[in-house]
């Protein structure tokens, strides 16, 4: 089956990374250039994000926190090519729920194939990225307790069953969420397909799996904030080619989300800053850290549509809510180990919906020409809510049966021996720092 897609009528299509399989023979090199950039530019929030929560663990634990970012590359790299291009991008099939495309099992179908003046093979690529670093995401929520090969088990059917149909909903022409209502959902680079759904799948995997033992009375001090501060301004990098690669060109909406996205980070990065300064008369190097995620996330979903006004607004906001949002669980007693609801699902949550009252006018006019009237931004609200509900109900509920598959099967929590003393030694057999005293590990 080659391609045989119309480009979508949802005004979205050219603010969300959706595939138009425009046939042309010809390459677009400046184009095609941006684009391996970004994917190079994304494949660096891999390492970043593993430095991220590798520093933040207890040092018996830094390299199995760092492996569960970097086996997401080998996992679903190969799902990626075997299935999850065909899955995702393939023309709907069981009513809409997901797609398929026999050329695009193995990639086999694309060699000679170019996607409106890109090689379709740097677009599957760089959505491969995306699809790599969603479930590691997750692992945040669970480090420090769980078997490699149960969190293995988890985010291959985790991909299968929960990113790949979300994906086809939202990036796919023929998506129902893509072309949802007048004007479709926005959701320019993963707010809901990436943050909300690891985020609500983090939340229910920790609650099922349980707290670390000794949380929340037992210190965990982070082993490396070095390192976590060196994996937050790896993951600020790489997201310029998450958020401005996804407009999938080389033009005006890429200098757009390109902008937005160094403004939410600075805007929730010195937000976090005077939180803190207020609440606790200090500034912590986590707290910078923390709010440079939650000003890149809230925009994520929202980069190609609104102005700098509003990325400064969403990036202070997202700062706000997810500080508190992070405290929840202290005072719920659920344990998300490194704050993946917290920062992740909550703030890209916000920014997908108060996107819609920071979007440019130009953006509403076509809106309301579409819809054959008026668009408001709370009509836009009513069609994000409809995306985030499906979402999050996808995302809970199959979650929810993955851990207890995965529990009932190959085991998903570690024993308590091997959680004592440390998930470096008992499944890799390895210590992260050679030099290191012993009682640091607890």
């Amino acid at each position: 089956m080659k391609h045989s897609y119309a480009l979508p009528i949802s005004l979205t299509a050219l603010l969300t990374p959706t595939l138009s399989f425009a046939n042309n023979s010809t390459v677009d090199t400046g184009t095609t250039a941006w684009m391996m950039m970004s994917v190079a530019l994304v494949l660096l929030m891999i390492p970043g994000l593993a430095m991220f929560y590798g520093g933040l663990v207890r040092t018996k634990n830094v390299l199995s926190t760092m492996m569960h970012s970097y086996i997401s590359l080998a996992i679903i790299g190969v799902l990626w090519v075997a299935v999850g291009y065909s899955l995702t991008f393939g023309k709907s099939i069981l009513g809409g729920v997901i797609g398929w495309n026999s050329d695009y099992f193995f990639l086999q179908g694309i060699d000679n194939t170019i996607v409106d003046g890109i090689p379709e093979y740097i677009m599957a690529m760089f959505q491969g990225k995306f699809a790599i670093i969603t479930p590691a995401l997750i692992s945040g929520a669970i480090a420090e307790r769980v078997y490699l090969r149960g969190y293995s088990l988890f985010i291959a059917l985790w991909f299968l069953l929960i990113y790949c149909p979300l994906c086809h909903w939202i990036w796919s022409p023929e998506g129902w969420l893509l072309n949802y209502g007048a004007a479709g959902v926005i959701d320019l680079a993963g707010g809901l397909v990436i943050h909300v759904s690891a985020g609500a799948s983090a939340l229910v995997a920790a609650i099922y799996i349980g707290p670390r033992k000794g949380f929340p009375h037992r210190p965990m001090h982070p082993n490396n904030l070095v390192m976590t501060m060196m994996g937050a301004g790896l993951l600020w990098v790489g997201w310029f080619g998450f958020n401005a690669g996804s407009t999938l060109q080389s033009g005006l909406d890429t200098a757009r989300a390109l902008t937005m996205t160094q403004i939410s980070a600075a805007s929730g990065a010195l937000t976090w800053l005077i939180i803190e300064a207020i609440v606790f008369r200090k500034a912590t190097a986590l707290g910078f850290a923390s709010g440079i995620l939650a000003g890149l996330v809230v925009i994520t979903p929202a980069a190609a549509v609104v102005l700098p006004t509003g990325a400064l607004f969403l990036g202070a906001a997202s700062s706000i809510v997810c500080f508190y949002a992070i405290q929840m669980k202290t005072k719920f007693g659920y344990d998300d180990s490194l704050d993946c609801f917290g920062i992740h699902g909550v703030g890209s949550g916000l920014g997908v919906l108060l996107l819609c009252f920071f979007v440019r006018q130009s953006w509403m006019d076509s809106a309301a020409q579409s819809a054959g009237g008026s668009w408001t931004a709370f009509d836009q609200l009513g069609v994000q809510l409809v995306g985030m509900g499906a979402t999050i109900a996808l995302a809970v509920s199959v979650t929810y049966l993955l851990c207890v598959f995965v529990e009932k099967t190959v085991g998903f929590r570690i024993d308590e021996q091997s959680e004592a003393e440390g998930l470096d030694q008992a499944l890799h057999g390895e210590k992260g720092y050679g030099l290191t005293n012993s009682t640091l590990n607890q």
